[in-house]
């Protein structure tokens, strides 16, 4: 054991949700160390680099000169008081849940683990993996949970890009395996966090994040599947939703677009009906709301052959601009990004696309560079089809709708226009 503990935390992963944790606490006084296994990340920001759009440069540099390092040696877990774990957890091929980058982080710990540390898993997982894999793996070492070493989980809640609502303003849930367990995690992000939430238990704690992201999933599908058919009956969806908002009780809105992307809505739900199908019991929500927004990026494309067959023209050579092609507005995530199924079954069709995105310097479909417009106002005049998949901020709608020679806005932005059609 080390004599003394020179590192207050230790966070493994350094992406999206580890590098917004590493500089909440760093800015609380915390002495921070980052744990990944990628070379490249860790040198960038060892070198005053950051890779995700929600830490600048200068950001970074509050870090560092509050003491964060980043490293790939993971025996610095042996010198931390406490150890958080916020690794990716992506489908298989098969959609069973990937724990890989979990079970390695977890290995890592174990081999460094430490009587009086807290380890604390966030990485977004179905319930009891943090009772029935972390915990086996830890107390492996011969240490026990609650009486040599604390664990629980708390849900990443981190919103790419959200300017409102970050680390420090989110409540936070944690879940211990024991009451002095919970005690522990709740006094960790006390330093940081301005109102931390007890579960249960590590299986409540699993459950809310996989609730929250389910509850979007199944709305966004509602609504999503209410576009295919509100057109064919004369009905403004985008209208019906602005007067079912103004109700100040009992409705919350969602919007329709050209499909769901990022690391929670498209992946999440399928923790959840992985472990409800393991007890041979189907979950028919969430396998019916991730059917029906699978598949708007193929509605979305149908509808463009339409819009084109309107005016004579074949979607096979036609010149179509996609506008925005990551997840969400205002980053450069492109973690599952409907716009690449968009663009894979124009591609199919035969169009000659062109993307235009300010945050994306270089895309790639299918293997297929797709060529970057430098002046989406000029490339829309020009394309045959504009597609508005993402509204960046930069993007000015209007203008974009009085120079474009047919403009389909997916994301409801155009409203009132006569010259853009809406999905």
């Amino acid at each position: 054991m080390s004599s003394h503990r020179n590192t207050d935390l230790v966070v493994v992963g350094l992406g999206y949700v580890g590098l917004p944790l590493a500089r909440g606490a760093a800015r609380a006084g915390l002495r921070v160390v980052g744990l990944d296994r990628s070379g490249a990340v860790v040198d960038g920001l060892n070198a005053g680099r950051s890779h995700i759009d929600d830490i600048s440069d200068a950001e970074l540099a509050e870090m560092r000169a509050q003491g964060f390092s980043a490293t790939t040696d993971a025996a610095e877990i042996a010198g931390a008081k406490a150890v958080v774990i916020c690794v990716p957890t992506p489908l298989t091929e098969h959609g069973a849940p990937d724990l890989t980058a979990v079970n390695s982080a977890v290995a890592a710990v174990a081999a460094h683990l430490q009587p009086g540390t807290l380890v604390v898993l966030e990485s977004t997982t179905y319930p009891g993996t943090t009772d029935d894999v972390v915990r086996p793996a830890l107390e492996a070492t011969g240490l026990t949970v609650g009486t040599d070493f604390h664990l629980a989980f708390s849900p990443e809640r981190i919103d790419p890009g959200n300017p409102d609502f970050g680390l420090e303003n989110t409540p936070k849930v944690v879940g211990g395996c024991t009451a002095e367990c919970t005690k522990a995690a709740r006094k960790f992000y006390e330093q940081f966090v301005g109102q931390v939430v007890e579960a249960k238990s590590p299986r409540e704690a699993e459950m809310a994040k996989l609730l929250e992201n389910t509850y979007r999933h199944v709305n966004i599908a509602l609504v999503n599947e209410m576009a295919m058919f509100c057109r064919e009956i004369g009905v403004d969806l985008w209208d019906a939703i602005r007067c079912a908002s103004t109700k100040p009780f009992g409705f919350a809105p969602f919007y329709p677009g050209p499909g769901v992307g990022g690391h929670c809505i498209p992946i999440d739900p399928n923790y959840l009906s992985y472990k409800v199908r393991s007890l041979g019991i189907p979950f028919r929500f969430v396998e019916l709301a991730q059917e029906i927004n699978q598949r708007m990026p193929v509605h979305v494309v149908q509808r463009a052959v339409d819009l084109l067959n309107d005016r004579s023209k074949a979607m096979k050579g036609s010149r179509v601009l996609l506008l925005g092609v990551t997840y969400k507005p205002d980053i450069s995530d492109q973690r599952e990004t409907p716009a690449t199924a968009v663009a894979v079954e124009l591609l199919r069709r035969g169009a000659d696309i062109r993307y235009y995105d300010r945050n994306v310097p270089a895309w790639e479909v299918s293997g297929l560079p797709i060529e970057r417009a430098t002046d989406y106002l000029a490339e829309a005049a020009r394309a045959d089809l504009t597609i508005l998949l993402q509204p960046h901020s930069e993007i000015d709608i209007t203008e974009l709708a009085d120079r474009a020679e047919l403009l389909f806005d997916t994301r409801g932005k155009s409203a009132g226009h006569p010259r853009a059609v809406q999905l």
